[in-house]
């Protein structure tokens, strides 16, 4: 079954429901990248998500994309705060990435209050990211996330600019968390009706780490079992209008696309409890 499609935001791309996370591809060969497209074209997403600090990813995905630009979506991060060293950042993934645009450059991780007003204020990146948007050297301007906090720093960036999509963490047990359920329903109602693209992270996160073998590239311990993944996934994606991010490792990419082919209909907070009693699953931001 197609992974189904929509309006991303208000950039006019329908695009995959699900978006291929390139954090996957930051330590991996052009062999193993390569093998990833073909997944990647399997099940028909549209859409890539990259950023500078992800290792080789920009650089694994250039050979895709002299072939098949026009084919995806093309969205990469910057992590830098100030003008001058983010426009810098934006030419080396242009470079990296052997494109003349991108479709959408985020400020990545834009959590941190005293790096969030530089990143803002005059001079900051956001001033980068205007001007490369009235240059065509990128089309939209996002940020991402992570944190308990972030649902509610995002709605103050979007209180400061009309940025064209958000990314953060969206998954059952984060949701248990009301603060961060507050938050994340208060800044959805404001993306639908601003048509701001909203983009979710860590579908299938498990725990962390906390001292057991990293048997993934993946920071913290996913779902593996393809029952779980897909409980998982269709409860992300019953949720009407956002998107989800495939998470940082290739092996994880077929069962998380395989999930979201089969989608019909979402679990039951009964059947997610069930799961989180079963697993222990733990929050990974508290």
């Amino acid at each position: 079954m197609a992974i189904a499609t929509q309006q991303f935001g208000r950039s006019g791309h329908m695009s995959t429901r699900v978006i291929f996370g390139a954090a996957a591809l930051s330590d991996v060969t052009q062999d193993e990248a390569d093998r990833t497209l073909d997944v990647l074209l399997k099940y028909g997403i549209n859409h890539i998500d990259v950023a500078a600090s992800y290792g080789d990813a920009e650089l694994r995905l250039a050979p895709w994309l002299a072939k098949l630009r026009a084919k995806f979506f093309l969205a990469t991060k910057t992590g830098a705060r100030t003008a001058q060293a983010a426009k810098e950042e934006l030419h080396r993934s242009l470079e990296r990435l052997g494109v003349d645009y991108i479709d959408l450059w985020q400020l990545h991780n834009l959590a941190d209050p005293i790096e969030w007003d530089e990143a803002l204020s005059p001079g900051g990146a956001l001033d980068a990211a205007i001007e490369a948007k009235q240059q065509g050297l990128i089309r939209a301007i996002g940020i991402t996330g992570h944190g308990s906090q972030i649902a509610a720093t995002h709605r103050r960036s979007l209180q400061r600019f009309d940025f064209d999509s958000v990314l953060l963490p969206y998954n059952y047990i984060t949701m248990q968390n009301p603060y961060y359920a507050e938050n994340f329903e208060a800044l959805l109602a404001t993306c639908q009706e601003r048509k701001v693209a909203v983009q979710t992270i860590k579908s299938i996160a498990y725990r962390h780490w906390m001292g057991r073998e990293q048997t993934y590239s993946t920071w913290y311990s996913p779902l593996e079992e393809q029952a779980d993944i897909d409980r998982a996934v269709h409860w992300v994606l019953s949720r009407p209008g956002i998107f989800l991010l495939t998470a940082g490792d290739t092996r994880l990419l077929p069962r998380i696309l395989e999930a979201a082919s089969r989608f019909a209909s979402g679990p039951t907070d009964d059947e997610m409890q069930a799961m989180v009693t079963r697993l222990n699953i733990e929050p990974l931001f508290v």
